[in-house]
């Protein structure tokens, strides 16, 4: 069986695949083989089921980018990391506020830049603003839009 062929099932059952268990050991047996295409494909399988809102919600696509960081962080320091300050002012005032607060900021958040650098610009919550402009004023579409088109054009 040629490797293309081991893509190809890999692919295939990551598609059909709800465990998360199962989803983080074919990610991280595709790392250890030096295939990013199945590790990606597993770990935004994983990302997508793991937060337990309704997918296609505001409240899933928040939880999905929230795990999504928290996985490219511990990937990069070797322990797990958690959004403390995200989650404390989602408790405190919602997924709506703390998008339309990290959007709004003059800078990048340091998770935006990592999310872009994973090539997930879906991820961030500029891209969860956009897919949910009925949630948002205009101040904050308009700010994300633009600091997703700054950084497209940088690229």
């Amino acid at each position: 069986m040629t490797a293309d062929d081991l893509s190809r099932r890999a692919l295939e059952r990551i598609a059909q695949c709800n465990d998360p268990a199962d989803l983080r050991r074919l990610a991280e047996n595709a790392k250890r083989l030096g295939n990013t295409e199945v590790r990606d494909a597993a770990l935004r399988k994983l990302y997508a089921i793991s937060p337990e809102g309704e997918p296609g919600t505001l409240e899933h696509d928040v939880w999905q980018s929230i795990y999504a960081l928290e996985g490219a962080l511990k990937d990069e320091r070797g322990k797990t990391v958690l959004l403390s300050r995200t989650r404390q002012k989602i408790a405190r005032d919602g997924e709506v506020r703390a998008v339309a607060d990290l959007v709004c900021s003059k800078t990048a958040s340091d998770g935006y830049k990592m999310l872009i650098d994973r090539g997930w610009p879906e991820l961030t919550f500029e891209a969860v603003a956009l897919r949910h402009p009925d949630c948002f004023d205009r101040a904050v579409l308009s700010a994300a839009k633009a600091r997703l088109e700054r950084t497209s054009s940088d690229r």
